[in-house]
């Protein structure tokens, strides 16, 4: 396979978009489906790029944007390349200071927010002019873009090595830093990816697009969706992707595990909420499928006694809640962000959902290894993307070198020397490659600890093995200079109310105190890292009451733990949970 020629991001636009779709991109108004041709997105795209140089933008300007996923949140990033001004994605989620900063220190001159609502949470900051997506009057995109329409076409003279996206990293501690992407950049990785990792996905075939645009991975598949010349689907709001699934019926969709996770949590708690037979058939099904898909895929044994089990349970449950799911034509996942735990991704097999896992960070674009259905190593992140080199260094930390690696880190000198070396970037994951050249990704080189008892505990593997309760919907590993690790929990509490018979008007800040409850989810705790090495085994857990979350400080917009916050603000219940007498192990 030949390497991805140099392009400019408009230039990979206005090719994707030549060929006429009626349905290029689809999205809710007003509750209904409604299309965009490519004729009608790269149209408007030209409009409002005249509009925003009119305004007096000049090439290299940053221009902001503010939204959750909509067609508009597209148009106004082409719009800005077209342009030759560098996009500058911010979440809609991101704390105030934080929106603040980007906006300071990125000089951005204009501002795309979504809704009103969203401009009057930014009057506590300084801004720039400042156009709002369903506003009305002067300031609203309408009205912008409309004044493009007369204007004379820009004529981009953007070279492959330009800025093209300045993209700010979630920040778990201190600011968070610019990383600046070029053309070539995303535009090689884009093209690299789709032609490795999505061979299959036919032109017009229905996918799904749920991760927020303001983080890279969802950001680059913009462009790859692009390429492939799929029937590209909008999600706005998680809260309504299973409806989305539903409609949609996707061939593929990007996710990250956390949605994994709480689909299966989900697909439980219905069941139960059902009781009777549903109630024992369903767990029995994905049980069944798991450990089905389990020995036949991982231990690579003969899995004929599981075989009629496992054709019973997808005959009357999993087949069903495929199609319940709106996945019946779902051919695979892409998971990305972050680590996936292998039972996860055998209970989704079982159900004829494979996950392909793929590896990157925002500073590679971010795609650097792709699985692929024809020859994946599940529990395994992938292979590098062609023109793609991956290594491992001395103390195992993942090296990787290629046209996806950023330009820097903008008006950061320092931390850009202290990240590339020879060309090399030093991601700060730990890792390994086997002898078939699949890289394993076992955890970020900064949140290794050590035990009192001199173990170097991984935090991401427990949690993920701890994650693969249905009660729990989030975990967080501590213990560093502790006898033992231990675990904060977030908990599913309708589940642990009907597994404990405890009435539903008991609120979570009482549940989070009960013994029986800490009884209970440290038996389930216990019982999910029973495989791990002795010393990697939870006997404490620390229940919170409400979930971490992007509000409360204890989430990053990219949806990873500031594990310097969560250990801060519950420092008092972790020093209770350790002067506790180390309690017997219960075997579940």
């Amino acid at each position: 396979m030949g390497l991805p020629p140099t392009k400019t991001l408009p230039r990979l636009v206005r090719e994707a978009l030549a060929r006429p779709r009626a349905e290029a991109f689809v999205e809710r108004v007003s509750g209904a489906w409604t299309p965009t041709s490519s004729g009608a997105l790269l149209q408007r795209v030209e409009n409002l790029a005249a509009a925003i140089r009119s305004a007096g933008l000049e090439r290299g300007d940053r221009v902001a944007l503010v939204s959750h996923d909509c067609i508009d949140w597209i148009v106004a990033a082409f719009a800005t390349l077209f342009a030759d001004c560098v996009v500058v994605p911010i979440y809609p989620t991101q704390a105030l200071d934080q929106t603040g900063y980007i906006l300071a220190h990125s000089g951005a001159k204009l501002l795309f927010v979504d809704t009103c609502d969203a401009l009057n949470r930014l009057h506590a900051v300084a801004t720039p002019q400042t156009i709002v997506f369903e506003g009305r009057g002067e300031s609203s995109l309408a009205i912008f873009e409309a004044g493009g329409a007369p204007l004379a076409r820009v004529a981009s003279v953007a070279q492959p090595g330009d800025l093209a996206v300045l993209i700010y990293t979630s920040g778990t501690t201190g600011d968070p830093k610019g990383v600046m992407l070029t053309h070539d950049n995303i535009g090689f990785d884009a093209q690299s990816a789709a032609a490795y990792g999505f061979v299959g996905i036919r032109s017009g075939a229905d996918v799904l697009s749920a991760l927020p645009y303001s983080h890279i991975f969802e950001h680059t598949m913009i462009y790859i969706y692009l390429l492939a010349r799929v029937r590209y689907s909008i999600c706005h709001d998680p809260n309504t992707l299973v409806a989305d699934l539903v409609d949609v019926r996707p061939v593929s969709m990007t996710a990250v595990p956390r949605i994994f996770d709480r689909v299966l949590a989900g697909i439980a708690a219905t069941a139960l909420q059902h009781g009777g037979l549903q109630a024992k058939l369903v767990p029995w099904a994905l049980r069944t499928g798991h450990d089905y898909m389990y020995a036949k895929v991982i231990r690579r044994r003969s899995a004929w006694r599981l075989w009629l089990p496992y054709v019973a349970a997808r005959s009357l449950v999993l087949s069903k809640i495929r199609k319940r799911l709106g996945l019946d034509r779902l051919a695979f996942f892409t998971s990305g962000s972050a680590a996936l735990h292998v039972d996860t991704a055998m209970t989704f097999l079982g159900m004829g959902l494979p996950i392909m896992q793929g590896y990157g960070l925002t500073e590679t674009s971010p795609v650097t290894t792709v699985s692929r259905l024809k020859g994946n190593a599940f529990g395994a992140v992938g292979k590098p993307i062609p023109g793609v080199e991956v290594k491992i260094a001395a103390d195992g930390e993942v090296l990787t070198r290629g046209r996806h690696v950023m330009k820097g880190y903008y008006r950061d000198e320092a931390a850009t020397a202290a990240a590339l070396e020879d060309g090399w970037l030093h991601t700060g994951d730990i890792g390994s490659m086997d002898e078939r050249g699949f890289l394993y990704i076992t955890d970020r080189k900064r949140e290794l600890f050590k035990t009192a008892g001199g173990k170097f505990i991984a935090p991401a593997r427990v949690e993920s093995a701890i994650k693969r309760s249905v009660y729990v919907t989030q975990a967080m590993v501590i213990g560093d200079g502790r006898a033992h690790p231990a675990a904060i929990l977030n908990v599913n509490w309708d589940l642990v109310r009907n597994a404990l018979a405890i009435d539903a008007a008991v609120p979570p800040e009482a549940l989070a105190k009960r013994g029986d409850v800490v009884d209970f989810l440290t038996r389930e705790v216990e019982r999910q890292t029973a495989d791990l090495a002795t010393f990697e085994q939870i006997r404490r857990v620390i229940v919170i009451p409400q979930e971490f979350t992007v509000e409360n400080g204890q989430l990053s917009p990219a949806m990873k733990i500031k594990r310097r916050v969560v250990e801060q603000q519950y420092a008092g219940e972790i020093d209770q949970a350790y002067r506790k007498e180390v309690r017997a192990h219960v075997p579940a």
